[in-house]
């Protein structure tokens, strides 16, 4: 018996439809799909193929629709959920991909596509070892699978393995030579491993094979930032935006790079991007009262100024509570539990919180990071007046007195002849859970060991202000360097930092890597030495030796990324000088 009329018009017309969208004549081809569902709303093969053309031309949302109407007439198909998985994760919603992925396995054990995109979902929601076994599972099933190799090249990079990242992605090349996310992931890869001149080839032909990749455009302008050209960097990142105006992290990486450049008027507000960061966007406050920046009058209203990001962020920023209060607000400062009993006294502040304490009612509320847009902050208007925070007396005159005792003693006479009290911080602390921050912590940190030209600098008095992991490796260093016998070592002692703040108090000079430590002596007045490397944070920003937001400060840059050994020579011969000049 024959097929109907209809049937047999609307098979010709699938048939035909088909045939286009395999040509790429995708708007030829959807005309046909939606003739063909305008007969037959519920026709299975037009809306799942429909929904495959709507992920073809960049409709996300519409296909991702069209394959779960699929879905709803034929649940059994597992290229279907496999799809979907993949529309999920480009959406961003990783939870429902990873459960589609499962739906898609479960139908076909084994399907390398499923196992591809439940890898992505599994990699975006920080799970980068599952991930990885997915991705090689997937491999397992389908060897010439290239981008099955650069996606695990990206779990790789996660789990802090660059190396094997490159080898993955250089298998996904061998198999698609013009990939251009693999050679933008082998870029990114490479740049772990502080290779930014071959991450720049990389990304170059990630950009020859695709020059509107905008990830590729904003990865190379940060490897330019790690060979400390900014200016390229910063025309990198408005192609990516040209391409692309709403990516959060080129915003982002927009921002530093214009704030290192010192162009604060367009770097404040393209900061602002940070809240819609994944990171970031979590710790976003929600208060019934309205965000202030700067553009509501202040007098006899009540403002809460609140602690963001890190530890140092917060005593950098503090300081701007006294210039809120000069406004006519009653300013209430909350911070995290470590600044309490260091931050009670600040200017301008009349009540300060712990976060995670009830808060008093308030007018408007601002993020600390954000008082610098609000309040117009260029390089001449800088609150960089200090001291602005300070220690206990009682507690500072106790560890004066201890030090004094360290001074009278004549055990072993070693360098009871020290003129200078220094102390040291060689390592910042350390996120490994993000692979971003993991970096940053991996360059501005140092192992103790590397420090030993500085140690050795007669007629100085070494103080540990290191906290943390790092901090063990003092110990570990007494048994093989005579001088490192000699470090005091207090730290066991020091709770928060109104402790550190007290023994700071007492030396002539700190030395220190990029770390919180570094703000807390800045603040105080206290002369300090950072040792900073070449990609540096913005807020020290570039081919300076001062700092503008600290008097009292030095930096000793790399000249090249990774090149601590000039930075530990060069600290290493200012502080015999300065040793000898005592």
């Amino acid at each position: 018996m024959s097929k109907p009329s209809k049937q047999r018009h609307l098979d010709k017309l699938l048939e035909q439809a088909v045939a286009l969208q395999q040509n790429g004549a995708f708007a030829d081809a959807e005309e046909l799909y939606r003739e063909i569902l305008a007969e037959r709303p519920r026709h299975f093969d037009a809306l799942q193929l429909l929904g495959a053309l709507s992920l073809q031309t960049g409709r996300i949302e519409e296909g991702a629709e069209l394959l779960k109407q699929a879905l709803s007439i034929n649940a059994t198909q597992a290229p279907l959920y496999s799809n979907l998985s993949f529309a999920l994760n480009l959406l961003g919603r990783h939870e429902e991909a990873l459960a589609a992925a499962n739906r898609a396995l479960s139908l076909k054990p084994g399907f390398s596509d499923a196992l591809n995109n439940r890898g992505m979902a599994l990699a975006a929601l920080e799970r980068p070892l599952d991930a990885l076994a997915s991705f090689e599972k997937a491999i397992a099933g389908k060897p010439d699978f290239p981008e099955a190799w650069s996606n695990r090249s990206c779990a790789l990079r996660d789990l802090g393995r660059p190396a094997d990242a490159v080898a993955s992605c250089d298998q996904a090349l061998a198999l698609r030579p013009d990939y251009a996310e693999a050679w933008s992931n082998r870029g990114n890869a490479l740049s772990d491993m502080n290779r930014p001149s071959d991450a720049q080839v990389s990304y170059e032909r990630a950009l020859a094979a695709s020059g509107e990749f905008a990830d590729a455009w904003n990865n190379l302008g940060l490897t330019f930032i790690d060979m400390n050209r900014h200016e390229d960097a910063l025309a990198c990142y408005d192609r990516a935006l040209a391409l692309g105006p709403d990516a959060v992290e080129t915003h982002w990486n927009r921002a530093l790079c214009l704030l290192q450049m010192g162009r604060f008027d367009a770097g404040w507000a393209e900061y602002e991007w940070r809240w819609e960061r994944k990171r970031i966007k979590a710790g976003k406050r929600a208060f019934d009262a309205p965000l202030w920046l700067g553009d509501a009058p202040l007098e006899g209203k009540t403002i809460l100024l609140h602690a963001e990001q890190g530890l140092g962020d917060t005593l950098q920023f503090c300081r701007y509570a006294a210039l809120v209060a000069r406004q006519g607000a009653q300013v209430i400062l909350e911070v995290q539990p470590e600044l309490m009993r260091l931050l009670t006294g600040l200017e301008g502040v009349a009540q300060l919180v712990e976060a995670g304490q009830t808060l008093p009612s308030f007018d408007y509320h601002c993020p600390l990071l954000s008082l610098p847009l609000a309040l117009h902050t260029d390089i001449s208007t800088i609150p960089a007046k200090t001291p602005y925070l300070f220690a206990d007396p009682k507690e500072s005159e106790r560890f004066r007195a201890r030090i004094a005792e360290i001074g009278d003693e004549a055990e072993n006479g070693a360098r009871n002849d020290a003129k200078l009290n220094v102390g040291l911080v060689w390592a910042g602390g350390s996120r490994p859970h993000v692979p971003e921050l993991r970096r940053n912590d991996s360059r501005r940190s140092l192992s103790f060991e590397q420090l030993g030209p500085i140690i050795d600098v007669p007629g100085v008095r070494f103080f540990s202000l290191q906290k943390g992991p790092p901090a063990a490796q003092l110990e570990a260093a007494r048994a093989g360097r005579e001088a490192s016998q000699a470090i005091v070592d207090w730290t066991g002692e020091i709770i928060d930092f109104a402790d550190t703040a007290a023994l700071v108090d007492n030396l002539d000079l700190v030395i220190s890597v990029d770390t919180s430590t570094a703000h807390l002596a800045g603040a105080m007045g206290k002369p300090v030495w950072i040792m900073n490397r070449l990609d540096t944070c913005w807020r020290w920003m570039i081919e300076r030796s001062d700092s503008p937001w600290y008097p009292s400060a030095r930096l000793f840059r790399q000249p090249a990324l990774g090149d601590w050994a000039s930075v530990i020579d060069a600290v290493a011969e200012a502080l015999a000088l300065k040793s000898r000049a005592s």
